[in-house]
């Protein structure tokens, strides 16, 4: 039985970041997962390591029958088949994928940490995110994302780029 509401984060500071993101959705579309829904594309500031060149990213909706891990897993291939080197923590990236909110379900584990355990700090999150589900509550702080947006005190500049319908041409 498929999952409906699992939300992940996409972002691209390192080549063609646009063509980054819509390889990203086509990986995800070849691996057993339905993209259910897409954000608009946002260009965001860098955080924690700020050296490094802004990023595109949105949020996307999607729906699976795998388990959290084995999404993680999923996730992790596609990355390394898009060329993700993990040689800078928070570094440039061609992609990044983050599973944010995987139905109503809390995970901590030493692989993964489920909601995204910094999500209600990042704008870059939220924003994208409260566009295509506002009304979703998060597992552990009990508030809508619209809510977690209007107390988010990340003042890093998110800047809608393109409506989603620019990740599928």
């Amino acid at each position: 039985m498929a999952s409906d509401n699992i939300y992940i984060g996409i972002g691209s500071n390192l080549g063609n970041r646009m063509e980054n993101l819509r390889s990203s959705i086509a990986h995800l579309q070849n691996s057993l997962i339905d993209v259910m829904q897409i954000s608009s594309v946002y260009e965001t500031e860098p955080r924690d390591f700020c050296d490094q060149d802004d990023f595109f990213n949105l949020v996307a909706r999607i729906s699976t029958s795998m388990k959290p891990v084995q999404l993680l897993n999923t996730i992790n291939r596609i990355e390394h088949a898009l060329g993700r080197k993990r040689q800078i923590s928070s570094g440039p990236r061609t992609i990044d994928i983050d599973i944010l909110l995987y139905e109503d379900q809390i995970i901590s584990g030493k692989r993964l940490t489920i909601p995204h355990p910094r999500m209600h700090l990042r704008s870059f999150v939220l924003v994208p995110l409260a566009e295509i589900a506002p009304q979703t509550i998060h597992p552990i702080l009990r508030q809508n994302i619209d809510s977690l947006l209007a107390v988010c005190k990340d003042t890093g500049k998110v800047n809608k780029l393109f409506e989603h319908e620019a990740i599928s041409q």
